[in-house]
C-alpha cells in the first residue's frame, strides 16, 4: 500500500523550485534553483541501469546481506555503495538510495548551487544557506516536534534514516528512526541500516551510538525509539514545527 510521503516537506527549501522524478523503484522528490526534471531523469536512468546491468551479471549484490567485494571494472556507484557497506558492515544494497541520491544530485550541481534530494527518508544536500530537516519517527512523540539545523558550510551533506516501524525497508531492528550524518550520503544510508538493526528496544540505543562512533566518517547520529533518544557527534538538535519547513 502506497504510504503518502508528508515528510518530504518537512526540509526547509520554499526557496528553491521542487519537481519530483520517478523511475521504477527510484521515487526522488528534489529542490533546486530551477527545473531540472529531464536532467534529473536521464541521470536516474543512467545510474539504475548500471546497477542492474551489474546485477544481472552479480545476482548477490542484490540478495547479500553481508559486505561483498566487486571487481575493478564495476561501474563507480556500485563501487561506492560496496566501500559503504564494508565499512558499516552490512549488504551492499543497504546503500542504494543514498547512492542514488548522492549521484544523481552531484551531477545536478553543474546545473543548479543548490540541490536538496530526498530519496525515500534518506537526504543528499548541498545548500548555500541555513536548512532544517524535520524528523519524521512514525508513532513516535518526538515525530515533527525536532529537527536538525544543517549549517550551508556543511554541505554537500547525507542525512539518512532507517527505521523498523515506518516504510518497506529491510531492517532487523525496531528503532523508529536511526539518522545518520556523513560527507557521504552513500556511508550515511549503510550506517543508518547497521545502527538500526541494532536497536530493538531503548536500551539498545548506547549500543547504537558506539557502533556510530566506529564507522569511519559518520559525522553525527540520533536514535530515537518511543520517547527516548540518544544522539552523538555533529548533530543540532532544535525544536521544530512542520510548518516552518515548507
Amino acid at each position: 500500500m502506497y504510504e503518502p510521503r508528508t515528510y518530504r516537506h518537512w526540509i526547509q527549501g520554499g526557496d528553491l523550485i521542487s519537481f519530483n522524478v520517478i523511475v521504477k523503484e527510484t521515487d526522488l522528490y528534489i529542490r533546486a534553483s530551477t527545473n531540472l526534471e529531464r536532467k534529473t531523469l536521464k541521470l536516474v536512468t543512467k545510474y539504475r541501469e548500471m546497477l542492474e546491468g551489474y546485477i544481472r551479471q552479480y545476482p548477490i549484490f542484490l540478495t547479500s546481506l553481508q559486505p561483498l567485494p566487486v571487481d575493478d571494472n564495476a561501474p563507480r556507484i556500485v563501487k561506492a555503495m560496496s566501500e559503504a557497506a564494508s565499512k558499516a558492515g552490512v549488504g551492499p544494497m543497504a546503500s542504494i538510495a543514498g547512492a542514488i541520491a548522492e549521484f544523481v544530485g552531484t551531477e545536478l550541481l553543474a546545473f543548479s548551487p543548490e540541490v536538496i534530494i530526498e530519496n525515500g527518508g534518506d537526504i543528499y544536500m548541498k545548500s548555500l544557506r541555513k536548512r532544517l530537516v524535520g524528523i519524521y519517527a512514525g508513532q513516535s512523540p518526538l515525530t515533527g516536534k525536532i529537527g536538525l539545523e544543517i549549517a550551508g558550510t556543511d554541505t554537500p551533506i547525507g542525512i539518512c534514516t532507517s527505521s523498523g516501524t515506518v516504510g518497506h525497508s529491510l531492517s532487523f531492528g525496531k528503532a523508529d528512526a536511526a539518522v545518520v550524518l556523513s560527507k557521504s550520503a552513500i556511508l550515511a544510508d549503510a550506517a543508518a541500516t547497521a545502527i538500526g538493526n541494532l536497536i530493538k528496544q531503548p536500551t539498545d540505543i548506547p549500543n547504537g551510538i558506539e557502533l556510530a562512533k566506529s564507522i569511519e566518517g559518520v559525522l553525527g547520529v540520533i536514535i530515537i525509539k518511543g520517547e527516548h533518544t540518544g544522539l552523538w557527534g555533529k548533530v543540532k538538535i532544535c525544536p521544530i514545527s512542520t510548518q516552518r519547513t515548507t
